[in-house]
Order: C-alpha cells, then structure tokens, then sequence
C-alpha cells in the first residue's frame, strides 16, 4: 500500500473537476484494505473513498486521504441451476460487470446497463435505472468496519435499501470499507419492461421477445441520449433524485399542471420527473459561468470548462430555489458534493 501525496484528481472524477488530494491510496489488493483498515490512516486523517467518480463534486483540493478502490475481478459462486451467486471486486468498473453477467448468460442486470461507476459503489448508492435498482440483486455485502477493523458480511436485506440510500449512507456512514459485493442472478432471462421508455423503444424496434443482449443495448442507447459522454463532456450524471410527494400534493400539482410528470410508488406516494420541473423554470440549455444545464436532459449539469465544486453549487442552488418558488418541491442532489 502505496501512499501518494498531493495526487491530482480530474482523472479520478467525471465531472472534470481540477482537484488535488494531499494524500492518495489506490487498494488493489485485499492485503491493502486490509492494512488500511488496521492502520492509523483513517483516524488521522479525513477520508473519502471515490471509486469512478461518476456522482461526485470535488473540492479544488481536498485535505484528508482519498482512498481509491482498484480490485477488480468477478467469479461465479454457486449455481443451482435456476439462481447464481456472483462475487465482484469493488474496484470492478460496473459497466465492464453488467456485460461480463449479460456474456455468460447470468441475468438481473440488463437494465442498469451503462452506469458508469465502480461495483463498491453500487449498494451505497443504490444505483438503478429504468425499473431496477441494486436492492434487486444485491445478496451479501463485505466490508471492513473501520471502527475496530473487523471483517463483516451483511446481507442485502439488512442494507436498508431506499430511493438512492442504504445503510451505507445511514448507520454505517463513514465506517465501512466495502472491499467486495455478491449478487443473485438468474439462470433465466425475464426481462423487466415497468419503464415506459424501454417497452416503448422494443415497439419502434419491432423486437417482441428481447434477448438480454437487446435489451441492455437499449437501455445503451437511451442513455446515450440523454446523457452526455463524460469522455467529451464533464457531468455527473443525473444531478437532482426525483422528489417524492404525497397524494395530495401530487393532486394539487397535477390540477395546476396538467402536464406533470409523475410516477405512483408502491406506498401510494408519487415520485415527480425533475428534469421537467427544472425545464418548467427555464434552466435547460442554460448556463451560469462556467456550469450548465445539458440542452438534451434537463437533470443533468455539464462542465463547459475549469469549473469549480464553487460554480457547481452556484448553478444547482439557483436551480433548486427555482423549483422551490414555482412549485413548492424541495430539490435534493444526487451527486455528492465533497467536503
């Protein structure tokens, strides 16, 4: 384990940031996690642990210790001949694992196809997109507790999953080392079409009886237009979560704004479509300094270049007290902002 000092970071995030960490250690292997797990490293320092970088605001410069997850590797548990258990390195890239899964016929991710990110990230955020999320799959979670630097699993069930949260980001936040993630697969493929987008786009394609492969190269191809490529223009992905709302505020919107786009959850609540409230305000398209909003996804902020976590913050506070006055709905971000 190799500690860098004043290790620069705009590779290290999508957004594009310049950051710079005053210390730097990539874990590439499990004597790493483990060694920084019984060192002093963490209780010396501030830490943050950044994987892909793809739902992070940088600091221009960070005074703690950034620790990078770099293991990567995926292997087949067991297999009962209708369920799987496979195990992924948290360094692996999660868009690099959904295609290994769709090549060997392991099925259950197809639809988080094309996330950018690392798989330790995956259970933290709860990653998911069109009609999955990781609570659907996650199984088991290994991480080292950094509060007395013991090894433990918890199970999926145990993680508190919710709307882009899990105990990760609860009880546990700022304890755990997640060094590796199991997950339950399926032998069979049923594809999973909730999300109107993708039924939507199999009818435009004729496809009746989507293959796994079909599928995750339509979700591909949504995301690619929607979504700016982070090789060609820095971002964060979606910025804002989707705010839910009770029945009757969803009532009340909805009688205001006839066009309202909204989702019914399970519990009776409804999830509203920020990226239309944002659009309603007049932000799409729009800059302020050196920040954006995309002028194809109005959930999505790009760097138009040297833009600080400053000029972020600008930009989606501007935006959020927007949405606040026209409609009365609180924005949160998605994307982290890095003290």
């Amino acid at each position: 384990m190799k500690i860098l000092r004043q290790q620069p970071l705009k590779d290290f995030n999508t957004f594009g940031i310049n950051a710079i960490a005053d210390y730097f250690v990539k874990l590439e292997t499990e004597d790493d996690y483990r060694q920084l797990a019984c060192s002093t490293l963490l209780k010396e320092y501030p830490f943050f642990i950044l994987g892909g970088g793809s739902n992070v605001i940088l600091p221009d410069r960070y005074e703690g210790l950034v620790v990078h997850p770099a293991n990567v590797g995926v292997r087949l548990l067991s297999d009962d001949g209708d369920t799987l258990l496979v195990e992924a390195q948290a360094g692996t890239v999660w868009a690099d694992f959904v295609d290994y899964c769709i090549d060997h016929e392991w099925h259950g991710l197809e639809n988080l196809a094309r996330i950018p990110g690392c798989v330790g990230a995956a259970p933290v955020q709860n990653v998911g997109a069109y009609g999955r999320e990781a609570k659907d799959v996650v199984a088991q979670v290994h991480y080292y507790d950094l509060a007395d630097a013991s090894e433990r699993w918890i199970e999926g069930a145990d993680c508190q999953f919710a709307y882009r949260h899990s105990i990760f980001k609860g009880a546990l936040r700022g304890r755990c080392l997640i060094d590796r993630v199991r997950f339950r697969l399926q032998r069979r493929f049923t594809p999973c079409l909730t999300y109107k987008g993708l039924s939507n786009a199999l009818q435009q394609r004729q496809i009746e009886a989507p293959t796994a492969r079909q599928l995750a190269d339509i979700v591909a191809a949504i995301r690619a237009d929607k979504l700016p490529d982070p090789e060609q223009i820095g971002s964060a992905g979606s910025f804002f979560k989707n705010p839910v709302v009770s029945p009757q505020t969803y009532r009340s919107l909805k009688e205001q704004y006839p066009e309202l786009v909204a989702f019914e959850n399970a519990d009776q609540t409804y999830k509203l479509a920020a990226g239309w409230l944002i659009e309603q305000c007049g932000w799409k398209g729009r800059a302020l300094g050196p920040v954006a909003v995309y002028d194809r996804q109005a959930l999505v902020l790009i760097n138009r270049g040297g833009c600080s976590a400053a000029d972020v913050r600008h930009l989606a506070d501007a935006i959020i007290a927007d949405v606040k006055a026209r409609f009365g709905v609180s924005l949160d971000c998605e994307a982290i902002f890095v003290q």
